[in-house]
């Protein structure tokens, strides 16, 4: 028994080293894209789209989550110092009250970014969602990364390894309090990356229709609610009255609306 003992604390010894090994390397592999990541909005390369990675408005018991609102604060200051032109916010959609895409265009509309500036991506569950959609679905081959420099730096990993030439613009780190389980968490998120491209070969989740950034698409009718994506007018028939009527477009052609 004494023997069986010890062959099993010796795997579980190797097991563990391994995976400390494993995580090292994760963090070392992942850490490599922080040369395309920048502090300085000044320093901030021109890219047409900004993608903001979703994170909630507000934190479990109820209080402000400040990394929501430093990724606000640093989209609209690419922004409004013309280092983009428009802004993706993407994020989890999983249930009807919790939207992260909705919440961070509100944000940003209330920061003072015009509406027809943002769009929207609903379905950017995990960050390898979000970098692979915006090229996929949005037609996004080179963009800046929104978020702090520990999550640019491994959503720069990603997208880079699918070809996609991001940089990152890092919004301020929330305190230490806030950003303590976030950071261990992290650690964990660098090794399951790695896992997801190299071992399981993952994709999004979703795909779906392309959206073409900068261009008009047609307006869903009776919305008042408020339109996600700047319009065209919709089409009209004629009818024998002489009288028009607003033909409604295809559910693949009409926008997302909050």
């Amino acid at each position: 028994m004494t023997k069986l003992r010890k062959i099993l604390l010796i795997c579980l010894c190797l097991l563990l080293g391994s995976a400390a090994l494993l995580l090292v390397y994760g963090e070392w592999a992942v850490s490599g894209s922080r040369q395309y990541t920048y502090d300085d909005v000044d320093k901030v390369p021109y890219n047409r789209v900004a993608l903001v990675l979703g994170t909630s408005r507000y934190l479990v018991g109820g209080g402000t989550n400040q990394y929501f609102q430093t990724r606000i604060k640093a989209a609209s200051a690419l922004y409004n110092n013309g280092k983009v032109d428009y802004i993706l916010v993407s994020g989890d959609n999983a249930t009807l009250q919790y939207n992260e895409p909705r919440q961070m265009r509100r944000a940003l509309i209330k920061a003072g970014i015009p509406a027809k500036a943002i769009y929207s991506d609903y379905a950017g569950f995990r960050t390898l969602d979000s970098m692979v959609r915006a090229r996929e679905v949005f037609g996004q081959d080179r963009f800046t990364v929104v978020s702090q420099a520990f999550h640019n730096e491994r959503a720069i990993f990603i997208a880079r390894h699918f070809g996609i030439e991001a940089v990152g613009f890092n919004a301020e780190d929330p305190s230490a309090y806030q950003g303590i389980r976030t950071r261990v968490r992290e650690v964990f998120a660098r090794l399951m990356g790695l896992l997801d491209l190299y071992i399981l070969d993952k994709g999004p989740k979703f795909l779906g229709q392309p959206v073409n950034i900068g261009e008009p698409i047609p307006c869903r009718p009776l919305s008042t609610l408020g339109l996600s994506q700047p319009c065209l007018p919709l089409p009209t028939e004629p009818l024998a009255s002489g009288e028009q009527v607003l033909i409604p477009p295809s559910a693949a052609s009409a926008t997302q609306v909050e």
